[in-house]
C-alpha cells in the first residue's frame, strides 16, 4: 500500500512545488506528498492540478497534506493529517473508503488512535529536529522510533509505519532495522533535485533500502 520512499514536496526560492514534484517523478520516485504551508486554497488547488496529471503521467501515487475537502477535489490518491489536523475519523467520512488515510504520529497511543479511526498507514516522528515544520513534537531519534515499533509488534499491530522528520540519507540502513515500512524524505532530496542529482540519489536511496539487512543483530545502535 505505502512506497519503500515518500518525497514530501518542499518550495525553494524559483521552484513551485509542481516544479520539484515533476523532477521527482521523473528521477523514479512512486510517492509523493505535496506540503504548501501558508498558501491560498486557490494556489494549493492550482499546483495540485498539475501535481495530479504528474502523478497520472509517471504513475505515482499523489497525497495532498492536510485538506480532505481539497483531496476530494483534486482527486487525489490520498491524504496525510497532522496531530492538530482533522481527525482520522471525521476525515474518513468526507472522503469515503477508497481514499487512502495517513497520520502522523508521534507515540503509540497516537497510532492506535490513528488505527482505531481509519488510518492506512502511520507517519512517525519527528525522527530529528527538521527545519521544514513548526511547532514539532518530541524528537523520537532511534531509540524511539524502535521503542514504538517493538511495542507494535508485541501488540500484534500491522499497519504500515513510515519514519519521518529530518531524515538524512545516511539514516536509513538503520532505520530499516526498526521494521519501519518505509522512510519519508523532504529537505535533503529537495536538495539533490535542485542540484541535478534526483535520479541518482533516488536510485541510491532504494539502492540502501532494498539491501539485505539482519535484522536480528544489535538494535541498541
Amino acid at each position: 500500500m505505502t512506497a519503500a520512499f515518500q518525497y514530501i514536496s518542499q518550495h525553494r526560492p524559483g521552484w513551485d512545488h509542481s516544479d520539484v514534484v515533476r523532477c521527482a517523478c521523473q528521477a523514479g520516485v512512486e510517492w509523493v506528498q505535496l506540503r504548501m504551508k501558508n498558501v491560498s486554497r486557490a494556489k494549493i488547488i492550482e499546483e495540485g492540478k498539475v501535481v495530479k496529471e504528474l502523478c497520472l503521467e509517471y504513475n505515482a501515487k499523489f497525497i495532498l497534506n492536510d485538506d480532505p475537502e481539497l483531496a476530494v477535489l483534486l482527486g487525489a490518491d490520498g491524504i496525510h493529517l497532522g496531530l492538530k489536523d482533522m481527525p482520522i475519523g471525521e476525515a474518513r467520512r468526507l472522503v469515503g473508503d477508497s481514499m487512502l488515510i495517513g497520520g502522523t504520529a508521534n507515540t503509540l497511543d497516537d497510532i492506535l488512535r490513528h488505527r482505531d479511526e481509519g488510518a492506512d498507514y502511520i507517519g512517525l516522528g519527528p525522527f530529528r529536529f527538521t527545519n521544514t515544520k513548526k511547532n514539532l513534537s518530541p524528537i523520537l531519534e532511534y531509540d524511539g522510533i524502535m521503542a514504538v515499533m517493538e511495542a507494535l509488534d508485541v501488540l500484534g499491530i500491522d499497519i504500515p509505519v513510515v519514519a519521518i522528520g529530518g531524515i538524512r540519507i545516511e539514516d536509513i540502513k538503520r532505520l530499516k532495522k526498526t521494521g519501519v515500512s518505509g522512510i519519508a524524505i523532504s529537505g535533503d532530496f529537495t536538495d539533490a533535485i535542485l542540484n541535478d542529482r534526483a535520479s541518482l540519489v533516488f536510485a541510491e536511496i532504494m539502492g540502501i533500502w532494498n539491501e539485505k539487512i539482519h535484522l536480528d543483530q544489535d538494535k541498541t545502535f
